[in-house]
């Protein structure tokens, strides 16, 4: 029998979050989890789905071929099969949802609102329409972390305007889902004050699941899922674990495309807290810094950080891990600059005794982004090793992001060998 990987704990200043039960190596597999809300991450002006949105509405695999998909009657959502159209007819498409989407789309058709409040409003249908067919889920969304500021925090947000923003997204949202969708039974207490935590729910628990990679395009987000078990996954700005979605894999019948999984990057000890980079590693000090604060509303401390907190513009510079300059012409002074860089990492990394630290939170950034960063262009993905059982090589890497596979060595393994191919993103 498996023994379990991590589970939940409170960590002082932390919050709740995962530490490994056992000492983790790098390619295992520590959480599978499937999503209790799923939806969409396209405006609804967009969103014609007679002339077909391309994900499926319930499970978001790509839908490549319009002769094989199916559609709902009412509304015209499509679907990759009936198999997949009829569990969600009992789940996530249900007659009210269906209503409700139908209202929206004509509202929001002719009134071009910012695509945030779009994204809200879905995420509403699809909660509220968790608690009429599954009580159980809801309140399990409910316990999620993620609160309504109290008043005091409301007042000292209010003169950023962060609080104020919220509040009358958060009113704007409410009266139109009570005014254009169908009513809701009494019981289920839909109110102001419950939209208004629902969406703070959402706010810091929400994944974003990808649209399929392509090297000379940015990726959107096709949906957005909140997992109940990863969302206790803290972040760190070097992480050492990653998580990988396959929605357009190949899937079986039986097969549930949408779970993620969270693998271990490298190998850590017993006791240790597990954490994701919620964006991408690449991303420098201050960017990073404003994306968690103003997405999830805390600062960063992690070791990467109070290092990077004190450089200059132009130190900051030495690591950047752009595509823009592609002149060979420059490619030996650009080959110093990031030696120099590294070496000044390294002694900046020291120990006090004059020893470099050697632990799993010490390493230097260069270390991290040459091993465990997919360097594909426009990518930026983590690489960690594949499961045990499915490494046919050892050593072998799978980029997070696009799919691509390489070992230690920097060979370059983008076409699986037999006995990958379950792992392919598709």
């Amino acid at each position: 029998m498996e023994t379990a990987a991590v589970a939940t704990t409170e960590i002082h200043g932390r919050g709740r979050a995962m530490v490994a039960l056992r000492p983790l190596k790098g390619g295992e597999i520590v959480l599978r989890d499937s999503p209790i809300v799923l939806y969409s991450a396209l405006p609804f002006q967009s969103d014609d789905h007679r002339d077909n949105n391309g994900y499926c509405s319930n499970c978001f695999i790509s839908i490549t071929q319009k002769s094989q998909n199916v559609s709902c009657s009412t509304c015209g959502s499509p679907f990759c099969t009936l198999d997949c159209q009829s569990a969600a007819s009992a789940t996530s498409h249900t007659p009210w949802a269906c209503q409700a989407l139908i209202h929206l789309h004509e509202y929001f058709f002719g009134n071009r609102l910012p695509l945030d409040l779009q994204i809200q409003a879905r995420f509403l249908v699809s909660a509220y329409n968790l608690a009429l067919t599954s009580q159980s889920k809801f309140q399990t969304l409910l316990s999620l972390q993620g609160s309504v500021p109290s008043q005091s925090d409301a007042v000292s947000d209010s003169v950023s305007g962060s609080d104020s923003d919220s509040d009358s997204s958060a009113n704007f949202i409410h009266s139109l889902i009570s005014s254009v969708c169908p009513p809701l039974p009494l019981e289920l207490g839909f109110s102001l004050e419950l939209t208004r935590a629902l969406l703070a729910k959402d706010k810091l628990n929400a994944f974003g699941l990808m649209e399929p990679f392509l090297e000379q395009e940015d990726r959107s987000v096709r949906a957005y899922g909140i997992y109940p078990v990863a969302s206790f996954f803290n972040h760190d700005c070097l992480p050492n674990a990653c998580r990988f979605d396959y929605l357009d894999a190949a899937k079986p019948s039986s097969a549930n495309n949408t779970e993620i999984t969270v693998r271990m990057i490298h190998d850590v000890p017993q006791g240790r807290e597990i954490c994701l980079s919620y964006f991408p590693v690449n991303l420098k000090y201050h960017e990073r810094q404003k994306r968690l604060r103003d997405d999830y509303g805390f600062v960063c401390d992690c070791d990467r950080c109070k290092v990077e907190a004190g450089w200059s513009e132009s130190e900051e510079d030495g690591l950047d891990m752009s595509d823009d300059d592609d002149d060979d012409d420059d490619g030996d002074e650009e080959g110093n600059q990031e030696t120099a860089m590294d070496e000044d990492l390294d002694d900046q990394m020291e120990g006090e005794d004059g020893d470099t630290m050697k632990g799993e939170d010490d390493f230097p950034h260069a270390y991290f982004f040459l091993n465990y960063m997919c360097d594909r262009k426009n990518c930026w993905g983590t690489l960690a090793p594949l499961p045990p059982y499915a490494a046919a090589t050892t050593g072998v890497m799978e980029c997070n992001v696009c799919g691509n596979f390489k070992n230690l060595d920097q060979l370059d393994l983008t076409r699986p060998t037999v006995g990958l191919n379950n792992a392919v993103r598709c």
